[in-house]
C-alpha cells in the first residue's frame, strides 16, 4: 500500500478538524453540565470517585505511570516531537505537521476550557496537577494521539490500541483522584 498523497492527508485533516469542532461543542456541553450544581453528572462523579479505588486497586502503579507519560514534559513535548520525528522517518511530513498541530491545538483548548470552567479537583488527589479539573488534559492528549494515529494509519488494530490507551489514561486519572469521571469524558 502506497503512502497517501499530500492532498489526501490535507483532506483528512480538514475532515478531522470538523469532527474536532463537533467534539469541542460536546466537551463544552459536558462542562456546562458539570457546572450545574444539581446535575446527575455530579452524582455519577461522586459515586465513581468513591468506587474507583476499590475497582482493581492493584492498577494504581499503572495509573501513576500514565500520570507521568500523559502530560508534563513527556506528554507535552517529548511525545509530540518524537511522534513527529517518527512520521518524518516514514516520509510522512504532512502527517508530522498534522500531529504537532493537533497536539498544540488540543493542549490550548484544554487550557482555555480549564480556565473557563475552573472546576475543582477531587480532594483525595494523589498526584501534583495544574489548575482546573475540567477537562482532563491527560485524557485529551491521549485521545489526540489516538485520533491522529487512526487518521494517518487507518487500521483496526491502530484504532483498538488508541481506544485502549485513551480509556486506560482516563481510568488512571480517576484512579489517582486527579479528575472526576466527567472530566475524563470531556477530555
Amino acid at each position: 500500500m502506497s503512502a497517501p498523497t499530500r492532498e489526501h492527508e490535507i483532506s483528512i485533516g480538514l475532515r478531522s478538524g470538523i469532527i474536532g469542532a463537533v467534539l469541542l461543542v460536546v466537551a463544552i456541553a459536558v462542562g456546562i453540565g458539570t457546572a450545574v450544581t444539581d446535575s446527575d453528572l455530579i452524582d455519577l462523579d461522586a459515586w465513581w470517585n468513591s468506587y474507583v479505588t476499590t475497582f482493581l486497586p492493584g492498577i494504581q502503579p499503572v495509573a501513576f505511570f500514565m500520570n507521568t507519560v500523559g502530560a508534563g514534559v513527556i506528554g507535552t513535548y517529548v511525545v509530540p516531537l518524537a511522534g513527529a520525528a517518527l512520521l518524518l522517518l516514514v516520509r510522512r511530513p504532512w502527517g508530522a505537521v498534522f500531529f504537532l498541530a493537533a497536539s498544540a491545538v488540543g493542549a490550548l483548548v484544554v487550557q482555555v476550557l480549564k480556565s473557563v470552567f475552573g472546576r475543582l479537583r477531587p480532594e483525595e488527589i494523589l498526584v501534583i496537577s495544574d489548575h482546573g479539573s475540567y477537562p482532563s488534559g491527560h485524557t485529551a492528549n491521549a485521545a489526540v494521539i489516538a485520533a491522529v494515529a487512526v487518521i494517518l494509519f487507518p487500521r483496526l488494530w491502530v484504532a483498538v490500541i488508541g481506544l485502549a490507551w485513551t480509556v486506560l489514561m482516563a481510568f488512571g486519572r480517576t484512579q489517582v483522584h486527579a479528575h472526576w469521571l466527567s472530566d475524563t469524558l470531556g477530555g
